[in-house]
């Protein structure tokens, strides 16, 4: 099982990769939607981590273009915000939704959980 991690704040991203990779998950990570979106052409994830609010594409509007592509991958939001409106539209289309900062393992048993 492959996942994609997508969020504007790198250092977040790129370590959150790592730390999933110390636990046995294999995790690709991007910075943009649009660099997201060509990944998912290249590679089959089974689920997407998405930032809710990112420069360009939102983590609401990726979710719409890479689930009408790969209708099977699952997804997790994540938020900085955690506004209640965030929390219902991220709740509505998503497995999960969890407020930054996440605890690896809280993420780890919501990824277990969407792909079982």
């Amino acid at each position: 099982m492959k996942i994609l991690l997508v969020d504007d704040e790198i250092e977040l991203v790129s370590a959150m990769a790592e730390r999933l990779s110390l636990r046995g998950i294999d995790a690709d990570w991007t910075d943009t939607g649009e660099k997201a979106l060509a990944m998912a052409e290249e590679c089959e994830y089974a689920l997407a981590v998405l930032d809710m609010k990112m420069p360009k594409i939102s983590g609401l509007e990726l979710r719409r273009l890479l689930s009408g592509k790969y209708p099977t991958m699952k997804f997790i939001f994540l938020s900085g915000h955690g506004s209640e409106a965030d929390y219902k539209a991220g709740s509505a289309e998503a497995t999960s939704y969890l407020i930054k900062p996440i605890r690896i393992e809280d993420l780890v048993e919501k990824i277990q959980e969407a792909t079982q």
